[in-house]
């Protein structure tokens, strides 16, 4: 079994799914995927249940009940991932807005450089985003500005959803006390762990914007993160009590 997997949540991406997972398993260093689907009445968990045939040690599916949220679906897929001895452990998007071939230079940051976690950032060299709407860019780019103002982090892109976690940062939060659900979710486990004293390394990556499939964002996404970080700001961020 690979050491490595990458976690990718689902909700309507029949388009994209299978080209997704053929990619990943096309690249060089070995990684498995766990597909975290949310009941998509488009058939996105039956597409990767017929491709579990083809690749039956490396793709792995967990079917939810309904849209239960991004951050309860990683959180779910993170401890399925400690529970079956993965040492890295991947969040990235289905739609190819994170470009797989990148998964190799985060895994490197972790094994290489010393990072306990690497972040896929867009904005640590200046905006690096294709495609996006003027409007949404500042909107992302903003958000950043103002979470490194409030939590005092220098982190560039701390909304970014492609990060690789080491075993040891995943086992040390204390996962099941995290509050934030949408994208508010991404900020509050970066916090975290640099507030525990992880070291975080943010590698440059360009974003190009979904060719196809619809975008999961909405104006609640934004409003819960922007109320969680500065709830945050005067939260004691806590590890998880050892047994």
């Amino acid at each position: 079994m690979s050491r490595s997997v990458v976690i990718i949540p689902t909700y309507n991406e029949k388009e994209n799914i299978e080209k997704m997972i053929r990619k990943v398993f096309s690249l060089y260093d070995d990684f498995s995927i766990l597909v975290v689907d949310d009941g998509s009445p488009d058939g996105t968990g039956a597409i990767v249940k017929g491709l579990q045939t083809e690749f039956p040690e490396r793709l792995f599916l967990m079917e939810r009940s309904g849209k239960l949220g991004l951050g309860t679906a990683y959180l779910q897929g993170f401890e399925w991932s400690l529970a079956h001895g993965f040492d890295y452990i991947f969040e990235m998007d289905a739609d190819f807005s994170h470009n797989p071939e990148d998964l190799a230079r985060l895994l490197s940051a972790c094994t290489e450089d010393g990072a306990d976690l690497a972040v896929g950032s867009r904005y640590c060299n200046g905006i690096s985003v294709i495609n996006w709407p003027i409007g949404r860019v500042l909107i992302s780019y903003f958000a950043s500005v103002f979470v490194r103002k409030v939590l005092n982090v220098r982190v560039f892109d701390c909304t970014s959803g492609f990060v690789c976690y080491s075993r040891s940062v995943l086992e040390t939060l204390a996962l099941r006390r995290v509050k934030m659900k949408g994208y508010g979710f991404q900020i509050e486990m970066k916090y975290s762990a640099i507030k525990l004293g992880f070291e975080l390394k943010e590698v440059p990556i360009i974003f190009v914007d979904r060719k196809e499939g619809s975008s999961k964002m909405s104006g609640s996404i934004f409003g819960e993160a922007f109320w969680g970080v500065l709830a945050l700001r005067f939260r004691k961020i806590r590890a998880k009590a050892s047994r």
